[in-house]
């Protein structure tokens, strides 16, 4: 893959930097990603998409794709871990594409990455490139891999997620806080719990504290229920896509549990366990010819399920700055892209680890109705237009 200092690079090849390669690619920019896999594989977590996401990715013709495997959850619902009480109950799937312009989609994380990969070139993707050193000067940024090769770009974006190679470079190094939480996850039929009420829901069982809950929702149709658990642990450090748990330690961390939310872990047969670490807002995502965005830039608890949606919205906001932006003017326009998202973003990050949204009812337009394809822009002055 060819590259020069017309060319802006992307490390990592998840959801963030293949929306943003896409949204930048259409902005009329030559793009290359650089992703350590040496291929693409069917690991992570289902995820949750609500409409702020889904409307930015049907702005750049991904949302058909992503509804061929996603389910449209009906209600989000909040219960009271112990008695069951509802405390909270929005109702999205059409309710929702009426109110913010798209519903609520609930997918697997590979179906949208190959859904997103579809719309990029796969040639402008470079697999196997773990960046070691990076660069940058006046005119660019050169990169080096582990496998001895190297790239020169006109302009850098980390979307390299928590561990970010590319924060380190901007910033320092500086590694990620242990919360004391671990996180389950499984996923059953929904045949085999066809008793239990509002499988069609993303249903959220509050817990005694913070740390503790139970979401649960449909996936694949609806044909099977994804079950994402946390709880406070000390003694599990790993941080994994793939390390698996003990279904009798998830039954035993809930046993003061709903018997409803109770009769979802006993379906459960095997169970994935990660430890949950996060990093405190940044006051800057951008320096010179260097940005970041997604969990590079501001990596968050799942209390919120925004993890997925604010990469999406960073790489279209910061699509839209660069649209027409010369190399010349590409650090003040993405000074402009920080501008425009760190005070949102940051929000977000610290409503995920206050983990109170939506509790007892509320008001979610602040975080669904986002439009990132229309919100205002804090345009560079004296930009140069792309000859």
């Amino acid at each position: 893959m060819k590259t020069s200092e017309s060319t802006i690079g992307i490390v990592g090849a998840g959801i963030g930097g293949l929306v943003a390669a896409i949204a930048l690619r259409r902005a009329g920019h030559d793009v290359a990603v650089f992703e350590q896999a040496k291929q693409f594989a069917r690991v992570g977590a289902d995820i949750n998409l609500t409409p702020n996401a889904v409307r930015a990715l049907d702005g750049l013709g991904v949302g058909e794709a992503a509804r061929v495997t996603a389910a449209r959850p009906s209600h989000r619902i909040s219960r009271t871990y112990d008695t069951g009480e509802e405390t909270s109950r929005l109702e999205m799937a059409d309710s929702a594409e009426q109110r913010y312009g798209a519903p609520q989609l609930t997918i697997h994380r590979a179906d949208l990455l190959a859904a997103l990969a579809d719309m990029f070139p796969a040639e402008c993707v470079a697999l196997g490139k773990r960046a070691q050193t990076i660069a940058a000067d006046e005119k660019g940024v050169s990169l080096s891999f582990s496998d001895g090769t190297g790239a020169r770009v006109g302009a850098l974006l980390g979307a390299d997620g928590i561990h970010s190679c590319v924060r380190t470079a901007m910033f320092g190094a500086e590694s990620p806080r242990f919360t004391g939480i671990v996180a389950y996850r499984a996923v059953v039929p929904a045949e085999r719990v066809a008793g239990v009420p509002n499988l069609g829901a993303f249903t959220k069982w509050w817990g005694p504290n913070p740390q503790s809950q139970i979401v649960t929702f449909p996936l694949n149709r609806g044909r099977d229920i994804f079950i994402f658990a946390t709880t406070p642990q000390d003694t599990w450090h790993l941080e994994s896509w793939t390390a698996p748990g003990s279904v009798d330690e998830l039954r035993e961390q809930y046993v003061a549990y709903h018997p409803e939310a109770r009769a979802l872990l006993d379906a459960c047969d095997t169970v994935l366990k990660t430890a949950l670490y996060e990093r405190d807002p940044m006051p800057a995502w951008a320096a010179g010819r260097m940005a970041l965005l997604g969990d590079a830039a501001h990596p968050m608890l799942p209390f919120m399920a925004q993890g997925a949606g604010m990469a999406i919205e960073d790489a279209v906001v910061l699509s839209r700055h660069l649209e027409g932006i010369a190399m010349a003017d590409m650090p003040s326009a993405l000074q402009a892209y920080q501008a425009a998202r760190i005070e949102r973003a940051s929000q977000v990050q610290l409503g995920s680890r206050g983990n109170n949204w939506l509790r007892e009812g509320g008001n979610a337009d602040w975080v669904y109705g986002y439009d990132a394809w229309a919100v205002p822009l804090g345009a560079p002055a004296g930009a140069t237009a792309i000859a």
